[in-house]
């Protein structure tokens, strides 16, 4: 039975929350700016739709208005159809500077016909080192599907239609960096990159099929917001969260389904890669089988 103490604790608590995190639903004209491409980049239906193209002048590309430490950040993308090979297409978070923290959804297109590869990685001060990889279970090109990145002091949770398939768990207790204290953005880019994008740069871009289209909506945060600079909203956020043992990330059930995309789809592990990295894979890799 919860004591005196503890319910106001727990009380005030859940009202520190409620007034650090903020949720914005679905308007990219107030939620983002354009960074690049001008005419490439284009806000349909007073702020519901956007579309990011590429052709041979360049590429597009937008960021949050705001920074954030931890929340949870949903994107629904329909992406470049038909022959894309060579180009990228990105959902991210990303802080600035050299030793900048990143946590990564990129998509490599390929050739008609050919899946294409999502490519996941996190950065921790500027190192990165982290990538895997899988193809989907169905066609990303025909709607609409959601991609979100869940980023708490506890893990990174990278997640397809709300299924996981990795997770990054916090691991300073041996020495791991983790993400925590970097204020992010949320950013996507649509550009080229066929000196390694498909097949390791052995398929370039066919600029006949440009431009080349991916599509956006609903766009949802629900995330602490930095403001002025100040991190102070994410040290409380991570402050508030110590004093108890690490909370278990999944359940049974969502461990299990993560466990099939990776069985199933994932076709890059930098976890298994000895060849890449013959002096040992890094040491978390040694902490989970599932990552």
């Amino acid at each position: 039975m919860f004591s005196s103490h503890k319910a106001s604790t727990m009380l005030a608590l859940s009202l520190f929350m409620a007034s650090v995190m903020t949720a914005a639903a679905g308007n990219f004209l107030q939620e983002v700016d354009i960074t690049f491409g001008g005419p490439r980049a284009n806000i349909y239906d007073g702020g519901r739709h956007l579309t990011l193209s590429l052709d041979k002048g360049s590429g597009s590309g937008f960021q949050s208005k705001k920074e954030y430490l931890f929340g949870r950040f949903d994107m629904q993308i329909k992406l470049v159809p038909g022959n894309s090979a060579g180009t990228v297409t990105t959902f991210y978070l990303s802080s600035q500077g050299p030793g900048h923290d990143e946590i990564d959804f990129e998509f490599l297109g390929n050739s008609s016909g050919d899946p294409y590869t999502l490519h996941t990685n996190v950065y921790t001060q500027g190192k990165g080192n982290r990538e895997q990889q899988f193809h989907l279970w169905f066609d990303p090109t025909k709607t609409f599907h959601t991609y979100s990145i869940d980023w708490s002091p506890e893990s990174i949770k990278f997640l397809v239609d709300n299924i996981p398939i990795r997770v990054f768990r916090n691991w300073e207790t041996i020495g791991i960096p983790y993400p925590k204290s970097q204020p992010m953005r949320v950013y996507s880019t649509l550009w080229n990159a066929d000196d390694w994008a498909t097949r390791g740069g052995l398929v370039k871009t066919d600029w006949t099929k440009a431009p080349f289209t991916a599509s956006y909506r609903n766009i949802n945060v629900n995330a602490c917001v930095v403001s002025s600079g100040s991190s102070s909203c994410g040290s409380k956020f991570t402050n508030s969260m110590q004093g108890g043992k690490q909370n278990e990330v999944l359940d049974a059930k969502t461990r299990n389904r993560m466990r099939w995309v990776q069985s199933k789809y994932m076709i890059y592990n930098y976890c298994t890669d000895f060849k890449r990295f013959p002096q040992g894979v890094s040491a978390e890799c040694k902490r989970s089988r599932f990552l």
